[in-house]
């Protein structure tokens, strides 16, 4: 399970080195690949190990074709879909395509999400956990909502 924040460097080529501590989930797996595509709800990446990614592809190629919202859903995840490999150095090359659309330059945020891992550019990611955090203060949510999900 990934999990946890990490804010790493992205060099002139656009290649990010994962953290020791995420290689180390990524090799639990089988299959070494990994599979890179856009969030169609923020504006980040997304980083699945390759057994992971055959399961969601598996769900979209089952959704009925002809409905607008599956077309999307499918052009979005599936068609920015990019397999990756880890280099000798433990360092992924991003596709232009995708650094452009999530607006990672020189600094990016990993987020462990469980199953995938969240790629966001640093500004992009401090934006959205403040905007998070404001909603949160704002929504002004109650104790019980917070205790449901504590152990």
């Amino acid at each position: 399970m990934f999990r946890g924040i990490h804010q790493v460097s992205v060099d002139a080529k656009g290649r990010l080195a994962l953290p020791a501590r995420l290689r180390d989930e990524f090799e639990q797996y089988e299959e070494s690949g990994l599979v890179v595509t856009i969030d169609p709800m923020s504006c980040c990446l997304l980083l699945y190990p390759v057994q992971e990614w055959e399961q969601i592809q598996a769900k979209l190629d089952r959704l009925p074709t002809f409905q607008p919202q599956t077309r999307r859903l499918q052009r979005l995840l599936v068609g920015h879909a990019t397999d990756l490999e880890l280099d000798s150095a433990g360092r992924l090359l991003l596709p232009a395509p995708l650094r452009e659309f999530a607006k990672i330059d020189r600094k990016s945020t990993l987020l462990g999400q469980g199953k995938k891992i969240e790629i966001w550019g640093l500004e992009e990611w401090e934006a959205q956990r403040d905007a998070y955090l404001s909603e949160a203060a704002s929504e002004n949510l109650e104790l019980d909502t917070m205790m449901d999900i504590s152990l």
